[in-house]
């Protein structure tokens, strides 16, 4: 009973910090995959030899 009642005491904000680091986290990690898919789709210039 004590230690429920120790639970109910810590503010709500402090009960989301988990869940917004991992919110937080799978963006950017999913940021990150993109780019690299973006960068490793697009076009790239044609190159011509200038002799």
């Amino acid at each position: 009973m004590v230690k429920q009642q120790q639970r109910m005491d810590r503010p709500w904000i402090l009960e989301a910090v988990p869940l917004m680091v991992v919110a937080l986290i799978t963006a950017h990690v999913l940021a990150l995959v993109y780019w690299i898919y973006r960068l490793a789709t697009e076009k790239q210039p044609q190159r011509r030899k200038a002799h």
